[in-house]
């Protein structure tokens, strides 16, 4: 279950930027290609994450703890300076999945089930990247501020709760 939760987390910052976007002509290629990238740089990210994990072992709890709350508190930082990206489709697919690397290596560390993670990070990243490019002219900029906000919370709560203090 915290897989999918993670999944969740961490997908939401593509529906927050998506919802941004004024005019996406190709939304299934993007939300795929979106998918694909939520996949792939978490995988790398897991493998990375064990492999720290197997050198400081007794590290790795607080280590991951404090990455997810960094993470968590720049996806708050974030969230009040929102405007819609002007970068190509590509390099916007690119930049909204580089941060599930540096997450996965947190979830690496922790050793959840790689698969139901990865999968599910791909999943859910399709699923809102898709939702949010084909409602972006529908829903109200500020939920998706807020979703980011509540996203940047639970991974810093996530953070903090796995710290060994």
């Amino acid at each position: 279950m915290a897989e999918i939760l993670a999944a969740i987390f961490t997908a939401i910052d593509v529906l927050t930027i998506y919802l941004l976007l004024p005019n996406v002509k190709y939304r299934f290629w993007l939300s795929l290609w979106t998918g694909a990238l939520h996949m792939l740089f978490p995988l790398i990210g897991f493998h990375v994450g064990e492999w720290l994990a197997s050198y400081i072992s007794s590290l790795a709890q607080n280590i991951s703890g404090i990455l997810l709350s960094l993470i968590g508190v720049q996806l708050l930082l974030a969230a009040k300076d929102q405007r819609p990206a002007t970068i190509p489709v590509v390099i916007l697919a690119i930049t909204t999945s580089l941060d599930t690397f540096s997450v996965s290596i947190s979830f690496g560390m922790l050793q959840l089930r790689e698969t139901l993670l990865i999968c599910s990070m791909g999943i859910f990243a399709f699923l809102f990247s898709f939702i949010a490019l084909t409602l972006n002219k529908k829903i109200p900029v500020a939920l998706g501020i807020y979703l980011q906000m509540i996203a940047g919370a639970a991974l810093l709560l996530m953070g903090i709760f796995s710290l060994n203090l």
